[in-house]
């Protein structure tokens, strides 16, 4: 995506705002960074990469005041500067946007731009008409499209964490860190959000995006930073480099190759018959969806935020109820009453929110892998310790997965590797069915290429695999077939090869949303 007056083609002032110099952090005998330096000039979007566990996080929460560095220098506008706490992170200028939202869901949007800075009358009291009135002109100046009045808990994921970046905003910022955020946006929100950026930028405000989509880099940042385990890995003016060598010096020269040449997957058999079939399917978001899945088919599902993608796989697994229409497992009737009855009817759900709802971080790779089978490795009511520690064990080597052992704690790990974990829930028995929903959000490119891998494996094995992206990239290279949904409908389903572009795949859901009208055109089992 191409954007007018892109921000990373606009010049820039060359004073330095941030100086992180030779920066170390330890935990335990963990290195996780070494003599890390970083420069973030006044007015510039400087993107930060790496793959989870380079070493990102631990220096945005060093920067944030979560953690103190054993040692190093960190200068703001020339002066020393050490971060104690969160707060004293604020007093500098310095916001932090992360992955996981901190806003008052049962607050406004309005009350959350302005919480604990509201203007206040005699004894205290909130002059509600001002404070509406500075939060719609600040989003109004941003050109940010949010309703200062509705409940945030109410909202779409999407504008709860722009209402979070708005927030950020309004404060006397002069550093802005963004971790991930676009991980849930469509093109249009994305959009939004670079305009924000753009008008923060003029202002003089600095921003470190942490991101791993590496498009994004080239549409909004003037200089990248690289981390690699731990280290530096490179600095680079943006308009002077490429993807190849980004991709090179995130995961090194010995992994670079094969991710950056993105080679074209084995062929792949798939079977005619039918895995999976709706007919007519209606909901309270649901309109009428006509879908089909074949078995060693991987088929992805397009759309905006709100069209309905993900409810469509709530629905199958039984989440959602089925109001009218049929639904047919291998030409079977089937009602889906309860997510343990597709489980038993060999339906298996990857979520988008893998902390909320895919995993227990407190628990062990093993407890998690086994969750979803414990009747299986139960026996009068007493769990065989030995089989499940044999499958998570088994599972972990076969996915990679990058721990001690299974007995570690979910939570140790890092994105990608918790992702895989996610997956290994479904390893064994193969599922029927495999529901996939945003399955590499927030996952590097090493541990991407990773989840391919298993995703192209389930559907060698005969699996049927039904993914939502918001990646397009990402649906052109995995799926033998896209259905652009709309409205909680099937608008048209595309064949491989009938659209091999993401910018064109982005132009037809566009226009599909503006016409609220499509043509079903469903391939023939």
């Amino acid at each position: 995506m191409e954007l007018s007056g892109s921000i990373a083609a606009e010049p820039r002032p060359s004073t330095a705002l941030l100086l992180v110099g030779g920066i170390n952090k330890r935990f335990g005998g963990v290195r996780a960074l070494r003599d890390v330096n970083l420069e973030v000039r006044a007015g510039e979007v400087h993107a930060l990469l790496g793959e989870n566990g380079a070493g990102k996080s631990t220096l945005i929460k060093i920067l944030s005041g979560v953690h103190a560095a054993d040692s190093g220098t960190i200068e703001i506008a020339g002066k020393p500067a050490t971060f104690d706490s969160p707060a004293r992170s604020r007093e500098a200028g310095i916001a932090v946007v992360y992955q996981d939202l901190s806003l008052v869901e049962s607050l406004s949007v309005a009350d959350n731009l302005l919480l604990g800075r509201e203007p206040r009358a005699r004894f205290g009291f909130v002059r509600k008409r001002e404070l509406m009135a500075k939060a719609e002109a600040f989003l109004s100046e941003l050109g940010i499209p949010l309703d200062t009045k509705a409940t945030v808990g109410s909202l779409p994921f999407a504008y709860r964490q722009m209402t979070e970046i708005a927030k950020a905003l309004m404060g006397e910022v002069r550093l802005l860190i963004l971790d991930e955020p676009t991980s849930s946006l469509t093109s249009d929100e994305v959009r939004i959000l670079f305009d924000a950026i753009g008008k923060a930028t003029r202002r003089g405000v600095g921003v470190i995006y942490v991101t791993h989509r590496l498009n994004e880099v080239f549409e909004i940042s003037q200089r990248v930073t690289v981390l690699r385990d731990g280290a530096n890995a490179g600095t680079f003016v943006t308009a002077d480099t490429d993807m190849k060598r980004l991709v090179n010096a995130i995961i090194g020269t010995d992994r670079s190759a094969p991710a950056a040449s993105r080679a074209a997957p084995a062929a792949r058999s798939i079977d005619s018959s039918l895995v999976l079939s709706l007919s007519g399917v209606s909901n309270d978001r649901l309109s009428a969806v006509e879908l089909s899945v074949m078995k060693g088919e991987i088929h992805g599902l397009a759309g905006l935020i709100g069209s309905g993608r993900t409810e469509i796989l709530e629905t199958i697994f039984g989440l959602r109820p089925v109001e009218r229409g049929t639904l047919e497992i291998e030409g079977r009737p089937w009602l889906p009453n309860s997510a343990a009855d597709a489980i038993d009817q060999g339906v298996a759900l990857v979520p988008e929110d893998r902390h909320l709802q895919g995993l227990v971080l407190d628990h062990s790779i093993e407890r998690n892998i086994t969750l979803p089978r414990i009747p299986h490795f139960s026996r009068w009511g007493f769990m065989q310790q030995r089989a499940a520690a044999r499958r998570a064990e088994t599972a972990v080597a076969r996915l990679s997965v990058k721990a001690q052992g299974a007995s570690s704690l979910v939570r140790t790990l890092s994105g990608g590797n918790q992702q895989k974990v996610v997956f290994g829930k479904w390893n064994d028995p193969r599922p029927r069915v495999l529901l996939l929903d945003e399955p590499t959000v927030g996952v590097d490119v090493g541990a991407r290429e990773e989840i391919y891998g298993v995703i192209r494996n389930a559907a060698r094995d005969g699996t049927g695999v039904l993914v939502v992206s918001s990646d397009l990239v990402e649906l052109i290279e995995l799926c033998d077939r896209i259905s652009v949904i709309v409205d909680g409908r099937v608008a048209r389903t595309l064949v491989r090869g009938e659209i091999d572009d993401a910018e064109e795949l982005h132009h037809l859901l566009q226009m599909y949303q503006a016409s609220g009208q499509g043509v079903l055109q469903e391939l023939p089992a």
